[in-house]
């Protein structure tokens, strides 16, 4: 096990996808929750985001899975 080094909207992004783990949730949805409704801009920040967390996780069993068209849920695949 190693420690992960996250930045604080990494990690909100991460709390909120493990507290809804396996359901999915759009940008929109994600932005509202952790960036909060008086955010003005774009989801691709949620994008971005996501992508960091992929990668500092890539070795976890901790998936992050893309629903086209849909948005993100958090996946636990057995080790």
């Amino acid at each position: 096990e190693r420690a992960l080094k996250l930045r604080t909207k990494e990690f909100a992004l991460l709390v909120t996808l493990a507290q809804n783990a396996g359901l999915v949730l759009s940008g929109e949805q994600l932005l509202e929750m952790v960036w909060g409704y008086d955010y003005y801009g774009e989801t691709r920040t949620v994008d971005v985001h996501i992508n960091h967390l992929r990668e500092k996780m890539a070795s976890s069993g901790v998936v992050i899975e893309t629903v086209r068209g849909t948005g993100y849920k958090m996946v636990v695949k057995a080790q």
